[in-house]
């Protein structure tokens, strides 16, 4: 048996040897039929012959380690590894085909889908006999498609020429150098959601950023994470560091959207003017005289223009990324970033994404980025509603929101004046920085440390009750529970309330949980509830700032000329100390701050709060947040 198998494999060796002609794959017809029609005409005699040869292969490489073990010879063994993590040592050639394959089926679909590149919804001419990563045309089908979901039908000339007159290029301030810089309206909710990641790898991983491994920076970040920053933090950062942020940002985003398989990179032709130029300046001006004259008014300027490479990888993400730096940082730099992150997710995704799919995702008259786009590039998904999970309406009927904990959170002003909620999804994300909504505009607040985000004793005490009451509410989240699921709450929760406090709320046969929390509030930590008399359960002090991209004039800083101080254009960067006082509202707490209790324990009484449109933001994530800054107040629009 043996021999007959050696036999078999000595065979397969042979034929692996004999030269073979490699079947040319033939092109699919026209795409006027999307992906059914695109896959028609694929000559499937060639895929079983590709597949025949491929086996041989392997089959050989096993033959020839086999033969070289017996002769006492070291077979070729340099590994491989495979996206699975195992390492082989077979014939390199071989296995390296077999991955190739592999990748190229992630990307491209598997058999019968084999030379067209799938983007989900979207489709990309990609051949079977190329590598990944070579630069394509889109079909004029998707680029009708394409077009029209970002713009709409009858788009202004002055919306377009916001959202193809903004690059992502940081500023040349020093002291916001680590902030995008942003000149036209439009496009702020794509560069907030930049910003956001950008301000995640400068505050919390400044060793990815370094070209050895060590940021010089990295032992003061640490520090620094448990005090203020000093004024030149930012301006220490150096530009080489501030792109590889900017290349992991974009990277990580397109992967988002990609589910983790894939990123979809759009940028424009003139990239191939690139070759051979290594200075970025000069690659700055030679994108720059290439791009005068060019429109992005039409489908068809996106089909002649836009070129889509396919990365089945990270790796090939970031290195074609650092490549096509300069066409991001040029005019046409936002568009293409949000024509990378429709496609990565691939265009029928998002239409599905979406609770209407009739609107543009750019929204009329101020051509804004619709909340569609900003939870796109946060989560990955473009869902219209900013709660967590989903609503149902009934009868089959139901409303999308964001459906799991992200890396970077979304804040909105729009909730305090209760047109919406945001869920604990985008409020706690996993690091503490937030893209700030208003009725206009984007903006960024964070924090330098992760202690922001953790549970006080009060907060603590708060969610573990509520947890328990809502365990018991029957009225699908009415706010009220029965008498007996009540008093389980208690046992749970080991709160002994006042025989009278017990018959007053349940008198009336129900609790409903605006009543009980009341009660709570007046209740002694002692016998469960929340009111401490030393003042300091629920308090919490801690730092944030703010970063509004918009370059507007500051007379502050400017040059100094024969007819006075020059303005100069800068964005802002503000910095917030956030008090949260022990009691239920700043109102209650200010009340009686400063008075004597009974016990003669004196809370101490804080600084005046101050007040902008971006406090009531601050408080829709911490509800009794007393804001004060130095300076103009910051501006959420």
């Amino acid at each position: 048996m043996a021999d007959h198998d050696e036999e078999e494999l000595r065979m397969a060796f042979r034929m692996s040897m004999q030269e073979q002609k490699t079947p040319e794959p033939k092109r699919s017809k026209p795409w006027e039929s999307g992906v059914a029609a695109s896959t028609e005409g694929l000559d499937e005699e060639s895929l079983e012959d590709q597949n025949r040869r491929l086996k041989r292969e392997l089959m050989a490489a096993a033959a020839e380690k086999r033969m070289m073990l017996a002769a006492g010879k070291s077979p070729d063994t340099s590994p491989l590894t495979l996206r699975s993590g195992k390492s082989v040592g077979l014939r390199s050639e071989a296995v390296a085909v077999a991955e190739k394959k592999r990748v190229t089926e992630d990307v491209v679909g598997k058999k019968g889908d084999v030379g067209v590149g799938k983007v989900a919804g979207g489709v990309v001419r990609v051949r079977k006999d190329v590598d990944l990563g070579e630069q394509e045309e889109l079909p004029m089908e998707k680029a009708n498609q394409l077009f029209t979901m970002i713009f709409g039908e009858g788009v202004s000339k002055g919306i377009l020429a916001q959202w193809t007159n903004q690059g992502i290029r940081f500023s040349s301030d020093q002291e916001t150098s680590m902030g995008l810089v942003q000149h036209e309206g439009g496009p702020c909710g794509v560069l907030a959601a930049i910003q956001a990641f950008v301000l995640k790898y400068i505050i919390f991983f400044p060793d990815q950023l370094a070209k050895d491994g060590v940021s010089q920076r990295s032992a003061l970040t640490r520090m620094q994470r448990n005090e203020n920053l000093s004024s030149d933090y930012f301006a220490s950062i150096s530009e080489d560091e501030k792109t590889r942020a900017l290349v992991k940002s974009i990277g990580e985003i397109l992967f988002l959207c990609g589910s983790q398989r894939r990123a979809v990179i759009a940028t424009h032709s003139v990239g191939a003017n690139l070759a051979g130029i290594s200075e970025d300046n000069q690659k700055d001006e030679v994108i720059a005289q290439a791009l005068d004259g060019v429109t992005f008014e039409s489908a068809a300027d996106f089909q002649n223009n836009l070129r889509i490479t396919i990365c089945a990888s990270r790796t090939s993400t970031l290195h074609r990324l650092e490549s096509m730096i300069p066409i991001f940082r040029s005019r046409m730099g936002a568009i293409l970033f949000l024509i990378s992150a429709l496609l990565s997710r691939g265009l029928d995704s998002i239409q599905d994404d979406r609770d209407d799919p009739s609107l543009p995702l750019v929204t009329a008259p101020f051509g804004h980025a619709s909340q569609e786009i900003v939870n796109l590039l946060l989560c990955g998904q473009a869902v219209p509603n900013v709660f967590d999970g989903r609503m149902d309406l009934g009868g089959g009927m139901f409303l999308k929101g964001v459906s799991s904990t992200v890396e970077v959170g979304f804040l909105t002003l729009l909730e305090s004046l209760n047109y919406c909620k945001v869920g604990q999804n985008l409020k706690r994300p996993k690091w503490p920085i937030w893209v700030v909504g208003s009725e206009s505009h984007y903006t960024v607040i964070f924090a330098t440390n992760t202690n922001v985000q953790d549970e006080n004793e009060l907060e603590l005490r708060e969610s573990q009750i509520r947890k328990a009451f809502d365990a018991q509410d029957q009225s699908g989240g009415g706010g009220f529970i029965s008498v007996e699921g009540f008093k389980q709450v208690l046992r749970e929760t080991g709160m002994n309330l006042p025989s009278e406090k017990l018959d007053h709320l349940c008198s009336a046969g129900f609790i409903v949980w605006s009543e009980f929390w009341q009660v709570l509030l007046d209740l002694d930590k002692s016998l469960g509830g929340l009111k401490d008399p030393a003042g300091s359960m629920g308090k919490k002090v801690f730092d944030l700032y703010h970063f509004n991209g918009i370059a507007k004039s500051v007379s502050n800083g400017g040059q100094i000329t024969s007819s006075g101080e020059v303005p100069v254009q800068r964005p802002r960067l503000t910095k917030l100390r956030v008090s949260v006082p022990p009691k239920w509202t700043p109102e209650e707490f200010m009340a009686e701050a400063g008075c004597s209790t009974k016990d003669a324990t004196e809370v101490s009484k804080p600084e005046p709060s101050q007040h902008a449109p971006l406090v009531d933001c601050i408080r829709t994530r911490w509800p009794r947040a007393v804001c004060n800054w130095a300076g103009d107040p910051p501006s959420i629009v």
